[in-house]
């Protein structure tokens, strides 16, 4: 794994924040004649996120795009907690936070570009793919070895329940 400088405390992370678009796919967009819009996941992440969930962690998805083929493979997840088509992921970030009484010290943020940034710079754990844009990962306390959409979800994910012996 390649991490910053600074190793992350993954021992006090109760809750995970996740993007989609290069960080549960590989940004990759297929696009059907129908207009219909694809992308693909990544199984072990799917498994990961699940697997947390039944073990009591929080698992929230804050998107910019709103796609129904998203919405569905996420709540084939169990993920209830999901905000598609977000213009200010900050704005929903903090009604989340709000909601459920969480302290950002608690949360993992994976993100992959710049409408990420403002978001993992508040949680104790700033994650992201091996393939993150530049400025995504120079804010990075966790950087992935797998890139978006291949796992680097699960590896997050697998590292804190480790950490936390709950794997």
């Amino acid at each position: 794994m390649d991490h910053s400088s600074t190793t992350p405390d993954l021992s006090v992370i109760k809750a995970f924040v996740l993007d989609v678009d290069g960080v549960l796919t590989d940004g990759t967009l297929l696009a059907f004649n129908s207009g219909e819009q694809a992308r693909a996941f990544h199984i072990r992440d799917g498994y990961a996120i699940r697997h947390a969930l039944r073990q009591g962690y929080r698992v929230a998805v804050i998107s910019g795009r709103e796609e129904e083929g998203v919405r569905k493979r996420l709540e084939s997840l169990d993920v209830r907690d999901m905000f598609l088509g977000v213009d200010d992921k900050m704005k929903i970030f903090n009604n989340y936070v709000n909601t459920y009484r969480l302290d950002p010290v608690h949360i993992a943020y994976m993100g992959d570009d710049m409408p990420d940034l403002e978001v993992m710079r508040r949680c104790a754990v700033a994650a992201c793919p091996a393939d993150a844009a530049d400025d995504v990962r120079a804010v990075s306390t966790y950087v992935s070895s797998l890139p978006g959409g291949h796992g680097a979800v699960r590896e997050l994910i697998e590292a804190v329940m480790k950490a936390q012996k709950t794997w």
